[in-house]
């Protein structure tokens, strides 16, 4: 099978080549960027370059995209341009060459305020039926896009899967208050109870999505760490989270008092992967539980993957406060 992996150059685009590289199908990375996983130099949204690199192509995994660390630094129209007409390119050429399968990365940024409690007293159980209310041009156009997809299997019957993921970025947080906080790896062994992915779970959950996008036709999930959480928790989560990690992952404790760390005061989400466990059969290896074991045992808790890829950051240029600059 031909494979076309867009976005090659990022994160998860160099993970999914790395992973598909050893089988027996023919993978073609593009991205804007030059990169060992990159075959084409191009942009999605000149239409001329995308149909020529769609030739004979029987599944596309869409990963390019304008991310919410560009927000600040690039124009809504170069979002509109990358994230929306981009995408639209290559559905066009995707439904004109009959692809077998359409798998689309989007995010669980597209949300929004919806992920902002209504009540002080209750955290968001967050499933595939909450209601998204993007709050930035990127969860704009990575919603319109998952729209755009949906449009795309029923006018065309083209087999779409739309996967939201988690955080999986190993760069440090965007948010001041928790990097002066919390130690990085200690803010992020905590967004596995609740917000996080590992980047070799998100990669199986994609090609999971590649072999049943056919089944399912139009399908869309959220890719995030199984939580130990249980949504009778979401009460006792805002006023004392340690507490409900005791309860739900005990013997965390030692290991976190070992490197003084601490659990969030506020945990004011929740995302739930029940359906993409039970739809695509997928079992994401790293929660909480096993990050744990692996602090136990002295092992990194990233997965080798991850620390094969490493960071990338998202600018040439450093910012004086933060990985970047954050604009809502």
């Amino acid at each position: 099978m031909k494979i076309l992996v867009t976005g090659s150059a990022g994160h998860l685009g160099e993970a999914l080549i790395r992973v598909l590289q050893p089988t027996d199908h023919e993978i073609v990375g593009i991205d804007v960027k030059a990169s060992p996983f990159t075959d084409e130099v191009i942009s999605i949204t000149n239409r001329k370059q995308v149909k020529r690199c769609m030739q004979g192509v029987d599944a596309v995994l869409h990963t390019a995209t304008l991310h919410k660390p560009h927000v600040a630094t690039h124009t809504r129209q170069a979002f509109v341009d990358t994230n929306i007409s981009g995408t639209l390119n290559l559905l066009e050429e995707a439904a004109h060459n009959k692809v077998k399968a359409f798998i689309y990365t989007s995010t669980t940024s597209v949300f929004g305020r919806a992920l902002r409690p209504s009540s002080e007293k209750s955290a968001v159980w967050v499933t595939e039926d909450l209601v998204p209310i993007p709050r930035n041009i990127y969860g704009v156009t990575k919603f319109s896009s998952e729209q755009l997809c949906r449009l795309f299997h029923f006018k065309f019957d083209l087999p779409c899967i739309v996967l939201r993921t988690s955080r999986f970025f190993p760069e440090e947080d965007d948010r001041k208050n928790i990097r002066d906080s919390y130690d990085d790896s200690n803010s992020k062994v905590n967004e596995f109870l609740y917000r996080r992915a590992e980047i070799s779970d998100i990669v199986d959950a994609h090609l999971l999505a590649l072999d049943k996008a056919n089944n399912i036709g139009f399908g869309l999930y959220i890719i995030s760490a199984t939580t130990p959480f249980t949504k009778q928790d979401v009460v006792d989560l805002r006023k004392n989270p340690a507490k409900v990690v005791s309860l739900r992952a005990p013997g965390y404790e030692d290991q976190y008092a070992l490197r003084n760390w601490h659990i969030f005061s506020d945990i004011e989400r929740i995302y739930v992967n029940e359906k993409a466990r039970e739809d695509l059969g997928w079992r994401p290896r790293y929660d909480f539980h096993y990050i744990i074991d692996l602090l136990k045992q002295g092992k990194d808790f990233r997965s080798p993957l991850a620390v094969s890829i490493g960071q990338k950051g998202y600018h040439k240029q450093k910012f004086r406060e933060g990985p970047f600059p954050v604009d809502e």
